[in-house]
C-alpha cells in the first residue's frame, strides 16, 4: 500500500485548501424552499505537483446542471469518482472523497452544520426510491439517482445491501501538511496529540481517529509510512471521525517543532518489561495537566528508531503471557486513560 507520507512530503506539496466556492452555489434572495441547486458540478484540479504530471494533464470534470440521473457505469463522472475512491494521489490533487453510506454522512453533516453554514458535501449519488434522511437532505447538495450497478461501482464493496446513499465530501480544511514554518492554526490547542508511526493497516488508522475524537484529543499527527486516513476503509473505520479532528500529516523534524513550541511531553506504546513505565490511574494523574504526544507504531513493524529515542516508553499491564494488543485496541485504552478530563 502506498503511504500517504511519501506522496505528500516533497519540496512541492499540494495545496490543501478547499476549492473555490462559486457564490452562486450559495444561498440567494431568488433560492426558493424546496428546490435544489442545479448548478455544475466542476471538479478541477488543485494544484500541480512534480509526481503527479500525469494527473496534473487531466481536465476539470463536469456533471451538467440537468443531470439528475445515472444509469451507466461508464458515465465519466462516476469513473471519475471512482477513481478518487481508488487512488490517494488522484483524490487529494482535486480533493474530495467518496463516503459511503448514510452513517457516516449523518455524522459528517452534524459536525459540519454546528460549525459552517456551507455544505461541506457536493453531491449525494442516491439510490432509486430511497428516502434521503433529514440529518443529510440538504436543498444546497446536489442529488444524482442512480441504480444498483452505479452503486456497487462508486462503492468498491462486495455487498451492497445496507448502501443507499454515496457522498462526495470535500476534503476538510482540518486536514494539513505540516511545514517548518510551526504549527500556528494546524492544532488550536494541542494539549493532546495522537501521533502514528507507520500504521499502514486503513482499519486500524480509522479506528485510532475515532477513538481520539471520542475521547476528545486535540489532533492526530501522521509520520512517513501510514496510510491515507481518506482511504475507504480508514473512512469506515473512523465513521466520518476524519472529518472531526485535526489531521497533520508530516515528519520527524515537524514533531520536534511541536514538542519545543508547546513543551509537550512524549510517550510511546511499547511491549511491557523491566525498563518501562506501566499505565495507570496514577501515572495519568501525574501528566494529566501536561501536553503530551502519544506515539503509537504498528503491529508489524513497531516504533520507528526516531520514536524509541525520543520518548519515554509506556505499556498496558495485562495478565499471562500476552506480549502485546491490537493497536487500535491499546491507542484506545491509552488514549482514555490520557484524555485530558477538563474539556
Amino acid at each position: 500500500m502506498k503511504s500517504l507520507n511519501k506522496f505528500f512530503i516533497s519540496s512541492t506539496p499540494f495545496t490543501l485548501t478547499s476549492p473555490p466556492y462559486s457564490p452562486a452555489n450559495k444561498k440567494s434572495s431568488n433560492f426558493h424552499p424546496g428546490s435544489r441547486r442545479t448548478h455544475r458540478v466542476h471538479l478541477t484540479p488543485k494544484a500541480h505537483n512534480d509526481n503527479g504530471s500525469k494527473i496534473a494533464s487531466k481536465k476539470t470534470i463536469t456533471l451538467p446542471p440537468n443531470a439528475t440521473t445515472i444509469t451507466s457505469t461508464s458515465n465519466p463522472f462516476v469513473k471519475h469518482c471512482v477513481k478518487i475512491r481508488q487512488s490517494s494521489s488522484y483524490r487529494h490533487f482535486y480533493g474530495y472523497v467518496l463516503v459511503v453510506g448514510a452513517t457516516p454522512i449523518r455524522e459528517i453533516c452534524s459536525f459540519h452544520k454546528a460549525v459552517s453554514d456551507r455544505p461541506i458535501i457536493e453531491c449525494l449519488f442516491v439510490l432509486d426510491n430511497y428516502f434521503i434522511p433529514e440529518e443529510i437532505d440538504d436543498n444546497d447538495v446536489r442529488v444524482i439517482h442512480v441504480n444498483l450497478e452505479v452503486i456497487k461501482k462508486l462503492s468498491g464493496v462486495q455487498s451492497v445491501d445496507s448502501v443507499e446513499v454515496i457522498a462526495l465530501v470535500r476534503i476538510p480544511s482540518t486536514f494539513h501538511i505540516a511545514t517548518d514554518k510551526g504549527f500556528g492554526g494546524l492544532f488550536s490547542l494541542p494539549h493532546r496529540i495522537l501521533v502514528l508511526d507507520g500504521i499502514q493497516d486503513p482499519g486500524n488508522l480509522g479506528t485510532l481517529v475515532r477513538s481520539a475524537t471520542a475521547f476528545r484529543w486535540d489532533g492526530v499527527y501522521l509520520l512517513p509510512g501510514c496510510c491515507d486516513p481518506f482511504n475507504d476503509k480508514a473512512l469506515r473505520a473512523s465513521r466520518g471521525a476524519s472529518f472531526q479532528i485535526p489531521i497533520v500529516s508530516g515528519n520527524w523534524q515537524q514533531i520536534n517543532i511541536l514538542r519545543q513550541e508547546f513543551r509537550m511531553k512524549m510517550f510511546a506504546g511499547h511491549p511491557s518489561n523491566e525498563l518501562v513505565t506501566g499505565l495507570s490511574k496514577e501515572f495519568a494523574d501525574s501528566v494529566a495537566n501536561s501536553p503530551l504526544c502519544l506515539i503509537l507504531g504498528s503491529e508489524g513493524g513497531g516504533l520507528s528508531e526516531d520514536s524509541m529515542r525520543a520518548c519515554e516508553l509506556v505499556s498496558i499491564p495485562m495478565a499471562g503471557d500476552f506480549e502485546s494488543l491490537n493497536v487500535s485496541v491499546a491507542g484506545g485504552i491509552f488514549m482514555y486513560m490520557l484524555q485530558n478530563r477538563n474539556k
